[in-house]
């Protein structure tokens, strides 16, 4: 795994954890907190490892709560590469795929179950998973999870758990809300801050750049790509409709990009997400869908296309650079609307960002019809004028007045009078205009008009 050194979050919580202690556990985003509650679960569960077959030697044991998709496919990979060479099983549901094939999975049973709360209600509903001997429970990003209105699901799959259990909470950032529901549910729990409550890490480099309107902030983050020579980059945007927009205007400026959010396929968006840490792709345009858990190995910059509305969600998006130690850049773009969003930002981090004005940035190119080798500066030759041309005001008109008898020839059509005669009836076909009577009618009269009944208002016998 390349590890040598614990983080000041593992060296403060795998021993807590292993005690069996209710932790609390608080640290810049890119610390390590998944190994630092994943390493200690494995450890006390290996005493239930074993290589049956039968899914009944392999109930679910320690159940991971994380708020995204993308969190909890990323924690699965930690633990399945951490358990790599023992018999313990893991398994991850999650939403937007098809439920078949995790319920393969619960069926054939895994002691470490990784989820999001609304698909494990799913497979609670349908009966496809127990969590009757859960033993040690994780709530990953627990403040990500109350913004997104997921404390009725949390709290009914505390609900579903034995009370006799171990509770851990791992996130960057606890507000005074997560600390009330700390209180609901944990038994004396230990907290553990390795920084200052909402800080970001030291080793990234902060910058405000102002622009002016939202065409010069598009292609600001063009320029400042190719001026810093970012390998690679990750831009944040507010909405989802913006993230696809710049996502085409920097491929339109020649850029590598590709977007990431909640409209598209969860198999978009994880195919999206592994082309990136492949390096395939080179900016990566998302909304905070992606802001929490993925670690991206050496990502040199993030980019705040827009600031975002929570303070708390700037920390979470820088902290995807300069991740366990290393350097990273983490630019915010913003005009002059933003003035209150970058207070709050400020206010939180309590200290001032620099601010400085960004200048000279190329406007987004647009496709243009290619000048030939013989083209110059000079205006282009007047077009000879044809016959018919005159002034557009002394124009004859293409066509008479109505009344007054055909007009001027006009090209492409008839100059014969008739066709310019109002319309006059034959004498001769008078006769046969007038309608025949139909015959169900001529029979109705010989047989007299039947009587309206009482109840439609006709009169009483």
């Amino acid at each position: 795994m390349g590890y040598r050194e614990p983080t000041p979050i593992q060296a403060k919580a795998i021993p807590l954890v292993l005690m069996g202690r209710d932790v609390m556990g608080a640290a810049q985003t890119g610390t390590g907190k998944t190994a630092g509650f994943a390493l200690p679960i494995l450890q006390r569960l290996l005493p239930h490892a074993n290589a049956s077959a039968s899914p009944a030697r392999h109930p679910v044991r320690s159940l991971i709560i994380a708020p995204t998709r993308e969190l909890a496919d990323q924690i699965y990979v930690n633990v399945a590469e951490y358990a790599r060479h023992t018999s313990l099983k893991s398994a991850v549901v999650f939403g937007g795929i098809d439920i078949k094939p995790q319920i393969a999975a619960m069926r054939a049973g895994c002691e470490i179950l990784i989820a999001t709360p609304g698909r494990l209600l799913d497979h609670v509903e349908q009966r496809t998973v127990n969590l009757s001997q859960v033993e040690i429970f994780v709530m990953d990003e627990a403040d990500r999870m109350l913004d997104m209105g997921f404390l009725p699901d949390i709290q009914r799959i505390i609900n579903l758990l034995p009370k006799s259990r171990q509770n851990l909470m791992f996130s960057a950032t606890f507000s005074n809300d997560i600390r009330r529901l700390a209180q609901s549910f944990l038994n004396d729990p230990i907290s553990v801050e390795v920084a200052a409550r909402n800080a970001a890490a030291d080793s990234v480099e902060q910058t405000v750049y102002r622009v002016d309107g939202l065409d010069a902030k598009r292609a600001a983050v063009a320029q400042l790509v190719r001026e810093r020579g970012f390998s690679q980059v990750l831009v944040f945007t507010n909405t989802k409709i913006g993230a696809s927009r710049l996502a085409r205007l920097l491929e339109r400026d020649g850029l590598n990009a590709n977007a990431i959010h909640g409209d598209k396929t969860q198999q978009e968006r994880l195919a999206t997400l592994e082309a990136f840490k492949k390096g395939e792709i080179a900016i990566l345009v998302a909304t905070d869908v992606a802001a929490r858990g993925l670690d991206i190995v050496e990502l040199p910059a993030v980019i705040n296309y827009d600031l975002p509305y929570s303070p708390e969600d700037y920390i979470h998006r820088i902290g995807r650079t300069g991740r366990a130690g290393a350097s990273g850049v983490a630019l915010s773009l913003m005009t002059g609307e933003d003035e209150r969003l970058l207070a709050e930002i400020q206010k939180l981090l309590k200290r001032e960002l620099p601010v400085q004005r960004i200048s000279g940035a190329p406007e987004p190119s647009r496709r243009a019809a290619p000048r030939r080798e013989d083209d110059s500066a000079a205006p282009p030759a007047p077009r000879p004028r044809r016959e018919d041309d005159t002034p557009r005001a002394r124009r004859e008109p293409a066509r008479a007045p109505r009344g007054k008898g055909p007009g001027a020839a006009v090209p492409g059509t008839s100059n014969d009078p008739f066709f310019f005669k109002p319309y006059e009836p034959d004498p001769s076909d008078a006769t046969a205009a007038e309608p025949a009577p139909v015959q169900g009618a001529a029979a109705a009269r010989k047989r007299g008009a039947r009587p309206v009944p009482a109840l439609l208002g006709g009169r009483k016998a």
